[in-house]
């Protein structure tokens, strides 16, 4: 017990000295300091503040809005004249740590800033060195403008610009250095929807047509790209499978009554996975991909559902229909229907020849028998004919139907290949 209380003593002893000699510096380098003047020496000596930018996390990428919402964490190094101290004098003491308000810091904003109450680094302490080296680190969430392009939706990259410099002092004042070629990603936090690819800094001196003096600015780069695993299942893979039930119609007899239906049914289906997309993509002239790929897989049901009604028309063709013209026989119901597999049946039947020595000497039933031979043949004829147009719509129904499947399948292969 008396061991314990002889080592505890000297410890507390040792953190009230700590303690006295803190207290003595800060007091004694507030003593003529003012946080309102730039902490040169000589005015016209440039300051020069290190910057280095460390990207916690990405919050939230508003496309419509072009607002990237970002966790930063910001240091921002430079040397103030007028804090310096022996550390000799106050027992070897080489590092304080004060709030901020209490000394001159940087006015370096973003310069792109979006955030609607302008709200900048939180204020923390400053760490002061014996050597008057100022060190002071702050965490911000920013939000700052970034210019969407979504040509390439789901399967684009962006490139958002953090843009930081001095509201107030030119170049000749102030000058701003990168602590790193690129900021520091080490600590990032993955994001669901974005993969960071990288953040490299680029030091820029900007002449504005305000003022005669250059402005220099360094901008970090984030260059990113959407995962698409997520729209892929949830927009492009149920359009594709919705495309390919449009050929289908097609095949439907023409009998059901559902031709005409199910063409209106494929493409509600598709208007309402095109408001989606339509509700997070922002307003712009470029069109993205999977819009294109949704206009185009609408306007091949559409023209799919008009050439249904044509088809139709040309199926119902009725006693009064004219005889398939010759050219039509040729190309359709020749060569086509050989090309689609479209075979009938068996053949129609011919007409029987009855021959006018029957009944030779019963002029009255000769004459009723040749009557309802006639009536047969116009009948037969009449069939004859409407199964030439039936057979018509057929092979016109399979061939359109093999060619829109290829028309789906070529499309949603160029906008997969896009994936890869």
């Amino acid at each position: 017990m008396q061991n314990s209380m002889f080592v505890f003593i000297p410890v507390q002893a040792c953190k009230g000295a700590y303690a006295k000699y803190a207290q003595k510096l800060l007091t004694d380098l507030m003593a003529n300091y003012t946080s309102a003047l730039r902490p040169v020496e000589d005015t016209n000596n440039i300051l020069n503040v290190t910057l280095q930018v460390t990207l916690s996390q990405i919050i939230d990428m508003d496309e419509r809005n072009q607002i990237l919402t970002a966790y930063l964490w910001i240091r921002q190094v430079w040397f103030d004249a007028h804090l310096r101290w022996n550390k000799d004098e106050y027992d070897g003491l080489d590092t304080i740590r004060i709030p901020g308000s209490y000394v001159w810091r940087p006015d370096i904003v973003l310069y792109n800033s979006a955030d609607n109450h302008f709200t900048g680094p939180m204020d923390t302490n400053v760490v002061i060195r014996h050597d008057g080296q100022m060190m002071w680190d702050s965490p911000a969430i920013t939000k700052s403008s970034c210019k969407v392009d979504v040509s390439f939706f789901p399967f684009d990259g962006q490139q958002c610009r953090f843009t930081y410099g001095s509201w107030t002092y030119n170049g000749n004042q102030l000058d701003i250095l990168n602590a790193m070629e690129s900021a520091d990603l080490a600590d990032l936090v993955e994001n669901v929807e974005w993969e960071v690819l990288g953040m490299p800094a680029k030091k820029n001196i900007v002449q504005y047509g305000c003022c005669a003096d250059p402005y220099p600015d360094v901008t970090y780069t984030l260059k990113l790209k959407r995962r698409a695993s997520f729209y892929v299942f949830n927009l492009l893979i149920p359009c594709v499978m919705i495309s390919f039930l449009a050929p289908l119609g097609f095949y439907l007899p023409a009998d059901s009554g559902e031709k005409v239906s199910l063409g209106v049914t494929v493409l509600l289906a598709l208007t309402v996975f095109q408001l989606l997309v339509a509700e997070i993509m922002p307003p712009s002239e470029n069109v993205p991909l999977i819009g294109k790929y949704y206009i185009a897989t609408m306007t091949m049901i559409t023209a799919s559902t008009a050439l249904t009604i044509f088809i139709m028309n040309i199926h119902h063709c009725g006693p009064d229909a004219k005889p398939v013209p010759k050219w039509a026989k040729k190309v359709i119901l020749q060569y086509m229907a050989r090309m689609c597999f479209v075979y009938e049946v068996g053949e129609n039947c011919m007409s029987a020849e009855i021959s006018s020595n029957t009944y030779p000497n019963d002029g009255p039933l000769l004459h009723n028998i040749e009557y309802i031979a006639n009536c047969y043949r116009d009948q037969r004829a009449t069939q004859k004919r409407t199964g030439e147009w039936k057979k018509v719509a057929k092979v016109l129904d399979r061939f359109f139907m093999w060619m829109f499947f290829i028309m789906v399948f070529f499309m949603s292969l160029l906008i997969m290949g896009k994936a890869v």
